[in-house]
């Protein structure tokens, strides 16, 4: 399932998980189409193919094939999870759809016919050139292959295509927004009367006309009573189904999302949620599994919230890109505050393809995850040029987008910095990356107090009066490596390190987040077996600052932060 809830009652949809068949570039021999003639393997979808035998560094071209049904007279959408990284989508051997980007979700619409089946050929590319901006050698992992899950759904020629909600306290009240978009896909004009339900009440929306091919959205605002609220203590869920009812008074199309009694503000230093003072603790988590690369079973996606919430961490930052959208579901349900990001860490805005591909993932981002409760910030560009007065722009032009895409919610950046940024005038919230005991040999509260004073010195470093996070922090551990003298890389130096930075920025005021890097271990950019590329100085060729290793096992450190972070829940902010 692409969700851990289902969204449709009346639309007939199905799983396209399971079985496809599979060839790589290097074996393959094409047909004149391009499309190979045969297929050698079979591979079970979702999957990272660096999880299958002999393809445990594979960088290249590889092809998905699937027989899938089809119904006469209706459409058939596609919606593809995530692909990693780009995705070229035949039907019956016809190029449909062409996708960028492994971590947002697309779709794709096959138009009614009278065949009862369609071959799916998926083209799938994790290499590094100068096609991909966002995906370059970096401090984690491309992986290739259908990393998410797919769905298949059958639809009329008039289907609702968004459902977007939107919460707002008045009073004791709250105001619910509504906004509804319906496609036409057929060549005539059609008319079909609106409506959505919620909590077991029908508000009727009218009739709706649209023209060929036309896409139109309907708003609606009402004032709700008596709800119940969501935060981390208690994660309310609402359900609103929109639903479409033809001229014949049948139901023929509804979509379904979940969200939560929900306000998020910046109020001078402090981040409020429904109007009071938050204060995140947590971590920076990779999607990233020793047997199943990025394309975790939901299973083990839960697994790690539950890992997360026994430490008592209230925090997620999706570093750094856009999260399967399961791991959302269960951070709305589990009470989760969420920082999610665009995909970009440390990208040159040179590149060729950059704005392109940056401003797709952005926009998908935010189209494709908008409902969700948890996600309290939208974050933009981890540790890019925001020194340079060009690369100020850039990041006032992204977080300028991301407002306009959503302004109920604020917007940041991670920055490395500190005093040359010259973004921060932009942000919602000023967020920090600093390594003072692992990179450096400083005092991270002497550090950070000089941060601070700096910051609120002077308008014009832009960031005075703003809530600050310090969105990394952390030191390097190996499982099982422990030494008397608590050397670098060891379980000790990693626990004293984190108690250091923790203690430091859980007691400061100015303080309202922290988020350690990382969760857990993760591979990074690797080439053969020997080598690791740029990052050939990571042991193991992994960024080992997790305080679990890439299997799960808590290192020493764990229980350091679970007592920093109970600690910390118990003394909440004023």
């Amino acid at each position: 399932m692409l969700r851990a809830f289902n969204q449709h009652h009346i639309r007939f949809t199905q799983s396209l998980d399971g079985v496809w068949d599979f060839v790589t570039a290097e074996d393959a021999k094409l047909n004149k189409n391009g499309l190979p003639k045969s297929y050698n393997r079979k591979a079970v979808v979702p999957v990272a193919w660096e999880s299958m035998p002999g393809l445990e560094t594979y960088r290249g071209q590889a092809y998905f094939r699937r027989t899938i049904e089809a119904v006469p007279g209706l459409s058939t959408r596609l919606v593809f999870g995530g692909i990693s990284h780009t995705a070229d989508v035949y039907v019956d051997g016809t190029l449909f759809e062409h996708h960028y980007d492994a971590f947002t979700p697309f779709d794709m619409i096959i138009p009614a016919s009278d065949k009862t089946s369609y071959e799916i050929v998926v083209e799938v590319d994790n290499s590094f050139g100068d096609h991909s901006a966002l995906h370059i050698e970096n401090d984690y992992y491309t992986y290739g292959g259908i990393t998410r899950p797919v769905e298949q759904q059958f639809i009329d020629t008039l289907y609702i295509s968004d459902l977007q909600i939107t919460t707002a306290a008045k009073g004791k009240s709250w105001l619910l927004n509504v906004a509804i978009t319906v496609t036409n896909l057929s060549d005539e004009s059609v008319d079909a009367l609106l409506q959505y339900e919620l909590d077991g009440q029908v508000v009727p929306l009218g009739e709706i006309k649209l023209r060929a091919g036309q896409s139109k959205t309907v708003k609606h605002t009402q004032t709700c009573k008596d709800v119940k609220t969501w935060d981390d203590a208690n994660p309310n869920l609402y359900t609103i189904t929109a639903q479409l009812i033809d001229v014949y008074g049948t139901m023929g199309d509804d979509l379904s999302e979940r969200f939560g009694f929900r306000e998020v503000k910046v109020k001078g230093k402090k981040l409020l949620l429904n109007g009071k003072p938050l204060h995140l603790f947590g971590f920076n988590r990779h999607e990233d599994h020793p047997l199943f690369g990025n394309a975790l079973p939901l299973e083990a996606i839960a697994k790690d919230l539950h890992l997360l919430q026994d430490t008592g961490a209230n925090f997620l930052r999706t570093c750094h890109y856009p999260n399967d959208m399961r791991v959302l579901d269960l951070c709305d349900e589990l009470g989760i505050f969420v920082w999610e990001e665009h995909h970009a860490r440390s990208v040159s805005f040179d590149h060729p393809a950059y704005k392109q591909q940056i401003d797709g993932s952005t926009q998908e981002m935010v189209q494709w995850h908008f409902n969700h409760p948890s996600i309290i910030m939208w974050g933009c560009l981890n540790e890019c040029q925001s020194y340079t007065k060009s690369g100020a722009k850039e990041h006032g032009r992204i977080l300028t987008m991301l407002k306009k895409l959503d302004s109920s919610r604020p917007v940041t950046y991670a920055s490395m910095f500190h005093e040359k940024d010259l973004a921060y005038k932009y942000a919602d919230i000023v967020s920090w990356n600093r390594y003072d005991n692992w990179y450096g040999n400083n005092d991270p509260d002497a550090g950070v107090r000089k941060m601070i004073k700096w910051l609120n010195a002077s308008e014009k470093t832009g960031g005075k009066g703003k809530p600050i996070i310090l969105s990394e922090f952390g030191a390097g551990a190996i499982y099982g490596y422990r030494h008397p003298k608590c050397e670098r890389w060891t379980e000790e130096y990693q626990v004293v390190a984190l108690e250091q930075c923790l203690t430091a920025y859980l007691n400061n005021p100015d303080i309202i987040g922290t988020a350690i890097w990382q969760f857990c271990d993760v591979r990074t950019t690797q080439f053969g077996i020997d080598q690791c590329g740029p990052w050939k100085t990571r042991p193991r060729c992994n960024n080992n600052k997790g305080i679990v290793d890439e299997h799960r096992r808590p290192k020493l450190a764990y229980d350091k932060v679970k007592e920093l972070f109970t600690k910390a829940r118990k003394t909440p902010r004023k």
